[in-house]
């Protein structure tokens, strides 16, 4: 069965985005950036990809999850951003049709769970922490790229879903120069 992973970058404090949808604190540059580049080469934006030289195989990811203010923050000039994937952004909006973007207001957890039933690599969960904080019960794994940075206030790594505790076993922590540590954890 495929896994769902929640892949984000995170603050010190726990935001994965400023009040405005910011990221511009969290760190581009250092020794943390090849190493993620290499092993999460699914999860660049293909333009991006292309322009650096990156293959992009789908090993690791062939679908990416998006709400609206995650997918919103390429546009109006990347309206695929992940065009090497299969793109399902979540809203109740009514956006005009983009080629390889499924828009969608159904339920996340029904859609993952359609997901997961299917053949291929894994399920990445983009963002935002409001989706996240719906698709709790479903995340398989954390992949958190703590960013050595106070925020202060923003979006949450997973937003307000009910005290509903869920146990995960850290598998991996591995700490960069630059003072990026990617902490990985499974559901126990």
């Amino acid at each position: 069965m495929r896994e769902l992973t929640y892949y984000v970058a995170v603050s010190l404090d726990g935001f994965i985005a400023g009040p405005e949808g910011q990221f511009d604190a969290f760190l581009f540059e250092g020794d943390h950036m090849d190493a993620l580049t290499r092993r999460f080469a699914d999860a660049i934006p293909t333009s991006f990809a292309q322009a650096l030289g990156v293959a992009q195989e789908r090993s690791t990811f062939d679908t990416v999850l998006m709400g609206w203010n995650t997918y919103a923050v390429g546009l109006p000039d990347m309206r695929s951003p992940y065009a090497h994937l299969r793109q399902v952004v979540f809203t109740r909006r009514d956006p005009d049709p983009v080629d390889g973007v499924d828009f969608t207001d159904a339920d996340p957890v029904d859609v993952v769970r359609e997901l997961k039933a299917q053949d291929g690599a894994g399920i990445w969960l983009c963002g935002g922490g409001a989706l996240a904080a719906s698709l709790g019960s479903e995340i398989d794994r954390l992949v958190l790229k703590v960013n050595p940075v106070l925020f202060g206030d923003g979006i949450p790594v997973f937003g307000r879903s009910g005290y509903v505790p869920s146990a995960f076993t850290r598998t991996a922590a591995t700490a960069f120069d630059s003072g990026v540590t990617v902490l990985e954890y499974e559901r126990a």
